[in-house]
């Protein structure tokens, strides 16, 4: 028998579409790290699948994605992994930076601003307990009723500053979206929705309209396609200027303040890095 022939038919990378129910049962720390890791892994897979017109490993990957628990399962190990218990809330970083600018008055003195959380898990994390934040919270499939399922992506663009944000959080979203040229232009869409408030304390007023970004440490600090640098040049392509970072042995948290609209100049995929055991996390501006 000859070999079968690819099917040029595929669908979209099924994000967010229905899986099956994840269990409520605890998680401990391991079996989400193994969740959270496979559950990447196969959404790259698939990824890769459906750029190279190869549905049958695409529908594959999708039943074994299922079978794995789907996106459910990946957030309760999420939402496991970001428990107070264990330290993962990540906007407590983004409010500490933010009372080092306001030192001498309480937070509930500093102005209302508009927070847009994409891929938010939970309601109750550091920047949700905030006086200072109106927090808007979007998920490709919520499993709470004050968290709106939305893609970040098929959103509308505000036209009026009234809708628009001071600042944005993607807190380990980038890293899961599937194609260097997507997270290129998820960052790139951000600046549409963020607006200049005027604020009379200048050392808060630096510190918007910003981008908090948080990544796993490895997608900048061993990757075969983006380093520090490079990281820094794409940012400041869109109009982003680096604030402060924060680098962990797992995590890396940064605050991107947007000083202008950017240019027109492109990233292609690029080595910065040699070696066998680099990941090939990339990011590209087209």
């Amino acid at each position: 028998m000859g070999r079968r022939a690819k099917n040029t038919r595929i669908r979209p990378t099924l994000l967010s579409r229905k899986h099956r129910k994840a269990p409520n049962a605890a998680l401990s720390s391991k079996t989400s790290r193994t969740v959270i890791n496979r559950h990447h892994t196969l959404q790259k897979k698939l990824a890769q699948a459906v750029a190279s017109g190869d549905s049958i490993t695409a529908e594959g990957l999708e039943a074994e994605i299922d079978a794995n628990g789907g996106l459910e399962w990946y957030q309760q190990a999420s939402i496991a992994g970001q428990s107070e218990k264990r330290g993962g809330d990540s906007s407590k970083i983004l409010m500490d930076w933010i009372k080092e600018a306001q030192p001498s008055k309480k937070m509930i003195d500093l102005p209302s601003l508009r927070l847009l959380e994409v891929g938010a898990l939970s309601t109750t994390n550091a920047c949700s307990k905030s006086p200072i934040f109106q927090v808007t919270r979007i998920d490709l499939h919520s499993q709470h009723p004050d968290i709106m399922s939305q893609d970040f992506m098929g959103r509308p663009i505000p036209i009026n500053d009234g809708e628009k944000f001071d600042i944005i959080s993607l807190s380990l979203v980038l890293n899961y979206v599937p194609s260097p040229a997507q997270r290129g232009e998820m960052l790139r869409r951000t600046t549409s929705f963020l607006q200049h408030t005027k604020l009379e304390n200048p050392q808060i007023s630096a510190l918007f309209p910003s981008l908090f970004l948080v990544l796993p440490a490895p997608c900048v600090t061993n990757s075969r396609y983006l380093d520090e640098k490079r990281l820094i040049n794409i940012m400041a392509s869109l109009g982003y200027s680096l604030h402060r970072q924060k680098l962990s042995s797992k995590l890396l948290y940064q605050l991107w303040i947007l000083k202008n609209q950017g240019g027109t100049l492109k990233f292609k995929k690029e080595k910065v890095r040699e070696g066998k055991r680099r990941n090939n996390f990339a990011i590209i501006v087209e």
